[in-house]
């Protein structure tokens, strides 16, 4: 007889009374807290999901002014340090990290372990051509298992990433990318969409010759067929190295790379707004408040825990059209372990 399920967020209340004698009667009490008492609701959920820092915060809420709220200062961060976290439990229960399917019927799974040799292959390449942190990284890809490694091994080495959907052209994306000045792009060489494929290689090339800041381009040849003829032709355009190539390293510094550790408030991507009273308007999130706040969101709201379980698998249908909402849908549920299955 299996045991009755129990909801995420009553797991956390149940935290709340046993660790800090806290007990609400209703949803609407434990609300009123959360948005009253900030300092003891998000010192509460920084607890309660073990998150991890190697230098204490010495508050949780130093300015409670807005703009220039502080949170959690001297606390230490990295994202992808939480989600690589998950790696060896969520492996040893038998579950991929990605489950990716696209229209041809491709199915590609990623295992934890793959996913940490990829991550950790690609932050070396990237840290090798130049990137440091704060450098703005931005992709030109698709909804696939490629665009988690590159977002992963971004922010892992402190870069900030911004991407943009392939089935935006080229000044759509430029609208955005010029205002970050991007050091390297990441893209590929085309997608599918409605059965079709859609080369998209001269806006590649477009993009590296409108984008000065970049001094490298990462391609992955998502096409089946005529992928070699395609990256001869834009290696004439822009010297590229292939996403393959820079993922392939498994040596004892990939074994060895860990995720650097971050100010609460270092910058992890760049999302934007519509543009539709002018150029899309960056916005900045940050590595701590992402991270924070996504896990109360994901598992509180959204009900989803860290059982590796078949049940707590995350069905990503986001495109990457309007990339906050991939980023909030697809890579934010890696943080507390369950499989994301990526339809692209």
């Amino acid at each position: 007889m299996t045991a009755p399920y129990v909801p995420q967020i009553r797991l956390y209340q149940q935290w709340l009374a046993e660790h800090r004698d806290l007990r609400f009667d209703s949803y609407d009490a434990l609300w009123r807290w959360s948005t009253t008492e900030l300092d003891a609701f998000w010192q509460s959920i920084w607890d309660y999901f073990g998150l991890q820092s190697p230098t204490p915060h010495t508050a949780v809420l130093a300015r409670n002014v807005m703009p220039g709220a502080s949170w959690f200062p001297g606390a230490q961060t990295n994202y992808a340090q939480q989600v690589m976290r998950h790696v060896q439990p969520a492996h040893a229960a038998g579950y991929a990290a990605v489950v990716s399917r696209n229209e041809k019927g491709r199915r590609v799974e990623l295992s934890w372990p793959e996913l940490q040799r990829q991550v950790a292959s690609l932050a070396l390449h990237l840290q090798a051509h130049g990137v440091k942190p704060g450098d703005r990284v931005a992709a030109y890809l698709p909804n696939i298992p490629e665009a988690m490694v590159a977002f992963l091994a971004t922010v892992s080495i402190g870069g900030v990433w911004s991407i943009c959907a392939p089935d935006m052209g080229t000044n759509a994306v430029l609208d955005r990318f010029r205002q970050i000045e991007p050091v390297v792009l990441i893209a590929c060489d085309g997608v599918t969409y409605g059965g079709r494929d859609f080369d998209r290689l001269p806006v590649v090339a477009e993009l590296r010759a409108a984008l000065p800041t970049v001094r490298h381009v990462v391609l992955h040849t998502n096409l089946a067929e005529g992928n070699a003829e395609r990256s001869n032709a834009l290696q004439q355009a822009a010297p590229c190295v292939s996403f393959e190539a820079a993922t392939a390293r498994d040596d004892l510094a990939v074994r060895e790379f860990e995720p650097m550790w971050l100010p609460f408030d270092h910058p992890l991507w760049i999302v934007y707004s519509s543009g539709t009273t002018g150029l899309p308007k960056p916005i900045v999130h940050g590595h701590g408040g992402t991270l924070i706040v996504g896990m109360a969101l994901k598992v509180l709201h959204n009900d989803i825990g860290c059982s590796y379980a078949p049940n707590s698998r995350w069905s990503c249908t986001s495109g990457n059209a309007h990339p906050g909402c991939w980023a909030r849908s697809c890579s934010r549920c890696r943080c507390a372990g369950p499989s994301a299955p990526c339809p692209q």
